[in-house]
């Protein structure tokens, strides 16, 4: 069976966690060494999702794109083709929800279609929490997303959510 292929874009701020949640969902490790995306790195991992016949191989090809102001500009660029995106928070830093309305109107300025979830990353780390949960549910509900209580540390959530994005890319 030949995989069906997706194009999926991980958007947020610099050091909200994307590489980490990629790294988690495709090796299903983490590293807590701190090492800042240049440009864009592309991973890809094949799931198998249940359909009403069967499942299907879906290939998720992972857009990790830098989340620095420097890369803006060609950051559009990368998100032609896109079907699909993570946009990640940092829930120790609350100006990392806010950012999220920038990246979403990028987003469907070159893919008006694109599907999107949000992952409230660094769920772990309760006692730095910043973020109130009903601003991302909030936030979520304007994106038309669901969101999920993510941690790549513990790989809370991270399996479900991507798998969940694939479902809604078929």
């Amino acid at each position: 069976m030949t995989a069906i292929a997706r194009k999926v874009c991980l958007l947020g701020d610099f050091a909200v966690g994307k590489t980490s949640l990629v790294r988690r969902f495709v090796y299903n490790r983490f590293d807590d060494r701190y090492i800042s995306t240049i440009g864009v790195k592309v991973s890809r991992k094949v799931i198998a999702l249940p359909r009403e016949n069967g499942a299907v191989e879906l290939a998720l090809m992972l857009w990790d794109l830098a989340g620095n102001e420097e890369f803006d500009r060609v950051r559009i660029s990368y998100l032609r083709g896109a079907a699909g995106a993570v946009l990640v928070c940092d829930l120790t830093r609350a100006d990392t929800l806010d950012s999220l309305e920038r990246y979403v109107r990028d987003l469907h300025s070159v893919s008006p279609a694109a599907r999107v979830v949000l992952a409230a990353n660094k769920n772990d780390l309760i006692d730095q929490r910043q973020v109130p949960y009903e601003r991302v549910a909030e936030l979520a509900v304007s994106f038309g997303a669901p969101y999920y209580l993510t941690s790549a540390r513990t790989g809370d959530e991270v399996e479900i959510m991507f798998r969940d994005l694939g479902q809604m890319l078929l």
